[in-house]
């Protein structure tokens, strides 16, 4: 009760006290009976009623005090169970909590399992397997964020959803981790240990440590069929590599070119033969392997620069040419060269001149002299290569060590002399003053020695493009080594036509633009090297079979000895079957494939190709692929040729290329630059000293060490906060809107964090509308319904058919714009507002409306959730699960598995979503009036006025009295007619449309001058518009040339702009008069 020396409330003083504390129960998340008790009080104070708070307040607490706290809290859920929830909605959204559980639940129930025998039409993925090192990193929650949708999506659409996940082995990758992990704890190489023991060693580790990605995934909700989970060495996998290297071989299309440390022995009649299988392959000297060209990156250099290249204590320099002379045979002279690879003079075998430059015309056929071994270098003619206006004219040639001279060499028969070893050292064809010197200290020893013999002519800037292996960062040298290659150009046609055949177009790519890339690689595409000298991985499936009467017994000399079998068994007998009654000794090629070619048969291999399995032929070929276009040519390029070689038909139909990731502010992600993102710290949180820890962990020195803790600072300075898989996800896939890059922001992701809160809340609301044993209506029929449940079922119905032509459209992004608005904007912002007025007691004047308002929020909630469920699959499970009603509706044990929602034509209204669009316009005006107006008391309630043109907006206006009344907070509101009611005294307005202006009373008196002068702004902006219009209207040949329904839109825009102009000269012209009759 009130206190004696308490002075009485006025009715404002009480509203205001009122929305205060109601304001501060929400920040503090206070009970929902408290804020019931509160909703009453707001509908009371809108009747007129100045009832004290005082006893809401008090009964509030009480009921907070009588709450047990273990009502709140889940309790512990045995792995594998369904969840078991705590009585009562937690006050607050926990991403942790909520997360919790469920995964272990659905994946043990069967729920992620395809059926090859089922009669549904299938829909498959082939998860892009990440490498067996891997952690996970925001490319692969991208990748499984959107591929998680699409899957989730389409086994609520009826589908056969099936998504296979897989591991790759990583040839390179993990054989360097492994290496270095011997090299750390035993102090070993791999050659100590000897090539069995440490793939042996690799499998160990493969056990202990590989995989982890996959137990991540699962963290972020990935509903993959793991009873198909594979990785690319197991036994099945294995065997169809075997047996596409064995097809390939046998078709042509793989091959081996000859060794080059046997070409003087070749006969000259196969001189043509020889040179024409002869490769130069691009060479890793940290790797000590081949790698293929798309897995080199090109940096273009300027001018001199030093750049770090792994193993070299001291940057090396290049972006510099340097020159010197060859003295010339018969004491001719001397010719200048310039390289900007001085080394590989060491290994020079001629010096090409133009045929027609007549400085040079007296050497042709003369030789230079090597002057570090006195080899005699011929002087050749090239047009092709030579340009005599660059330099001095004359070209060094190189051919085992330059792709250009490589060419030369070719065409002129030179002498392809390979000076460096496998680890880029100089050897003995180098010379003995160079021998064992790494390659880019004998740059330095080479210029030394040119100089002490005078030969050396100085060097100048140049620019340059430098090859970088794309895993090491070690400078390509490009080598002659003898390999294994793809025959490309016929199956890239196949692959080719697949994307631009118009006639019979099987393959699409999204978004389309890169459909001109994929055009362009494959019209220019090399042969692919697919062997590697590594250890780890599938060896390659070819004997060599050495001859007891062969002349030459090394690995390789003669190319007709190869045996390409599945099996060393099926090798043996092959052998003694083309050398029948001779001796021989046969070992397998001690070289691996390229990584990418066990990946390339991915879509095959995981079925079960090359066995004609049940899995192959239920699922074969898979719909869709994504991934990163990173990627196109490494993967995708491969997997689409060999598919349609191997399997008869393309491997999927659609490739949906995602974009890069990058950092907020564009920057590629960097540990140097400390804006790496972990999935896990953003699902979990982390502060910033966790996030410094992981830094300190890796292997930065300490100078980058500083940039990159510098770098998390700026970026995260009260580190990440905790987000959960759903937000993450969600914010994800709502990016994909960038094609090409993403610039990713985390409060975005906290940002819908926070919504998820807001989510909760609003189930949590809307729950407490429905009791316990509420039953929902086997049928809803809106025609019967309140205004208001009539415009969101409509409205969702909409949100249902952008959705699910987004998802079909492959457009994420518009996807969860659509699912989301709905939720914000439409339920939460309008709906649940709307409706609190009928729950506001027990008022039995709104009895009815109570209870339709009952179903529609349970068919909005049921519905929305499963609309919402592919993109946040925890939320959305765990707050379905808590609906009354909903499995004896359903008949369904989760929300996964329920039917994703379609739209019901029913509930498309499209007049009353107009006149919620007019109503909306409305409240804005008027809390935009509001805003203006009440600076320091916004929650204020003031009366309002509606001001309409004609009767058919009186009537729409009148008919959402109360939805105005609650939504736009006002005291009263009140409707007008023009022509009929005069514009109310005292007040503010605001132009709602032509047929519709807003007034609020003000409370005192108005700012005339304030308000005159917000009227002269609109009306110079009307003047102007009608300026530009008339000026349309009145040019030259309008009439003949403008389409006939342009131009009525365009006298209709003048004619709503003249009545505009008018009603607001009225308006002045009213608070003129107001202002002349105040004074």
């Amino acid at each position: 009760s009130q206190q004696p020396d308490t002075k009485p409330l006025t009715e404002e003083e009480l509203e205001r006290k009122k929305k205060k504390e109601e304001k501060a129960k929400e920040k503090e998340l206070k009970k929902q009976k408290a804020l019931e008790k509160a909703e009453l009080a707001k509908l009371k104070a809108q009747q007129g009623s100045n009832a004290p708070k005082k006893s809401a307040k008090k009964s509030a607490k009480r009921e907070a005090d009588d709450e047990n706290p273990e009502d709140f809290v889940d309790p512990e859920t045995p792995s594998g169970e369904k969840k078991r929830l705590s009585n009562q909605m937690a006050k607050q959204y926990s991403p942790a909590s909520v997360e919790k559980s469920w995964y272990a639940w659905w994946e043990k129930s069967g729920f992620f399992q395809a059926d090859a025998s089922s009669s549904k039409p299938p829909f498959v993925i082939v998860l892009p397997p990440p490498n067996v090192t891997g952690a996970l990193h925001i490319g692969h929650a991208l990748t499984c964020a959107i591929e998680d949708t699409i899957i989730r999506w389409r086994r609520m659409s009826g589908y056969n959803a099936l998504w296979v996940p897989g591991m790759d082995h990583a040839g390179i990758a993990t054989q360097v981790v492994v290496e270095k992990k011997l090299k750390r704890e035993r102090g070993l190489t791999r050659h100590d240990v000897g090539r069995e023991n440490f793939v042996n060693e690799v499998w160990k580790w493969k056990d202990e440590y590989g995989g982890t990605i996959l137990g991540q995934l699962r963290r972020l909700g990935a509903s993959l069929d793991w009873s198909r989970e594979c990785f690319t060495m197991d036994e099945k996998r294995s065997k169809a590599v075997m047996e596409a290297f064995n097809q390939l071989y046998k078709e042509g299309l793989i091959y081996r070119h000859h060794n080059p440390l046997f070409f003087k022995y070749v006969a000259s009649s196969f001189l043509h033969a020889f040179y024409r299988d002869l490769r130069l392959v691009n060479w890793d000297c940290i790797l000590r392997t081949a790698i293929s060209d798309i897995e080199v990156d090109y940096t273009d250099i300027k001018e001199r620069t030093l750049l770090k290249v792994p193993s070299y204590e001291k940057p090396v320099e290049f972006g510099v040419l340097t020159s010197f002379a060859y003295p010339l045979e018969g004491e001719l002279g001397e010719i200048v060269v310039a390289t900007t690879r001085v080394e590989t003079m060491l290994g020079d075998t001629a010096i090409a001149i133009h045929p027609e430059d007549k400085r040079y015309s007296h050497l042709h056929g003369k030789f230079a002299i090597h002057p570090f071994n006195g080899r005699k270098l011929p002087i050749i003619c090239d047009a092709i290569l030579v340009d005599p206006t660059f330099g001095t004219g004359a070209v060094k040639i190189t051919p085992a060590h330059d792709p250009n001279d490589f060419e030369v060499g070719k065409r002129h028969n030179l002498e392809f002399i390979n000076i460096f070893t496998d680890d880029g050292k100089i050897n003995s064809n180098g010379g003995a003053d160079f021998v064992g010197m790494p390659r880019f200290k004998a740059r330095e020893a080479v210029i030394d020695a040119l100089q002490k013999k005078k030969l050396y002519r100085g060097a100048q800037n140049n620019e340059m493009r430098l090859g970088l292996c794309s895993r090491t960062n070690d400078v390509i040298e490009p080598m002659i080594k003898p390999q294994w290659y793809v025959s490309c150009s016929s199956i890239a046609k196949e692959a080719l036509d697949a994307a631009m055949d118009d006639q019979n177009r099987k393959l699409e790519f999204i978004p389309k633009q890169y459909t001109a890339e994929w055009k362009r690689w494959l019209e220019n595409i090399r042969d692919w090297c697919i062997s590697r000298q590594l250890w780890w991985g599938h060896r390659i499936p070819a004997w060599y079979v050495t001859l007891e009467d062969d002349e030459l017994k090394e690995l390789g000399a003669y190319n007709d000895h190869w045996i390409v079998a599945t099996n060393e068994e099926q090798a043996l007998a092959e052998a003694r079957k083309k050398y029948s009654g001779k001796k021989f000794e046969m070992s397998q090629d001690p070289d691996v494939l390229d990584t990418w070619f066990s990946s390339g048969l991915f879509p095959l291999s995981v079925l079960g190709w090359p066995d004609d399995t049940d899995d192959l032929k239920a699922f074969y070929p898979t719909s869709v692929l994504e991934t990163g276009h990173d990627i196109l040519f490494f993967w995708v390029a491969r997997m689409v040729m060999l598919g349609i070689k191997l399997g008869g038909d393309v491997p999927f139909s659609k490739v949906y290329l995602h974009p890069m990731i990058r950092d907020a502010h564009g920057r590629k992600m960097s540990k140097s630059l400390g804006n790496v993102i972990d999935p896990l710290e953003v699902i979990n949180g982390i502060s910033l000293e966790g996030l410094h820890k992981r830094l300190e962990g890796g292997n930065l020195d300490p100078n980058e060490l500083a940039t990159a803790k510098e770098g998390q600072r700026k970026d995260f300075p009260n580190g990440i906060s905790e987000c959960g898989a759903d937000a993450l996800r969600f914010a994800l896939v709502s990016y994909t809107a960038q094609s090409d890059k993403i610039n990713l922001d985390i409060l975005r992701v906290v940002g819908y964090r926070q919504w998820c809160n807001k989510l909760w809340n609003a189930v949590r609301f809307a729950m407490s509308k429905l009791p316990d044993d509420y039953t929902p209506p086997s049928t809803i029929n809106p025609e019967t319904m309140p205004f208001s449940c009539r415009w969101i079922l409509s409205v969702l119905n909409k949100a249902i058919s952008k959705t699910v032509l987004s998802l079909n459209s492959y457009e994420f992004s518009d996807a969860t714009t659509s699912v989301y608005s709905w939720w914000q904007y439409q339920f939460c912002d309008i709906f649940i507002e709307a409706i609190k007025p009928y729950f506001a007691g027990d008022n039995p004047a709104f009895s009815s409306e109570r209870k339709f308002a009952q179903d529609a929020l349970w068919a909005c909630l049921e519905i929305g959730l499963r609309l919402l469920h592919p993109f946040m699959p925890f939320i959305t499970e765990e707050l379905w699960q808590r609906l009354p009603g909903v499995k004896s509706h359903t008949k369904k044990e989760s929300i996964m598995m329920c039917d994703y929602p379609s739209p019901i034509e029913s509930w498309t209204n499209e007049r009353v979503e107009y006149e919620m669009d007019l109503v909306e316009s409305t409240v804005r005006s008027l809390r935009s009036l509001r805003a203006e107006l009440l600076a320091k008391q916004k929650n204020e309630r003031l009366p309002a006025f509606a001001l309409c043109q004609n009767d058919e907006v009186a009537k729409i206006i009148r008919s959402c009295e109360l939805e105005i009344l609650t939504l736009a907070t006002l005291s009263s509101f009140k409707v007008l007619l023009s022509g009929v009611d005069d514009a109310p005294a005292g007040c503010a307005f605001e132009n709602v449309n032509e047929n519709l202006k807003v007034y609020l009373k003000v409370h005192g008196t108005l700012n005339a001058e304030a308000e005159r002068e917000k009227i002269k702004n609109k009306m110079d902006e009307i003047l102007k518009q009608q300026e530009k219009l008339k000026k349309i209207i009145s040019a030259s040949g309008y009439q003949e040339k403008v389409p006939s329904h342009i131009q009525e839109e365009n006298a209709t825009k003048l004619a709503k702009l003249l009545q505009e102009f008018e009603f607001f000269k009225k308006e002045s012209d009213r608070l003129e008069s107001e202002s002349q009759h105040q004074k």
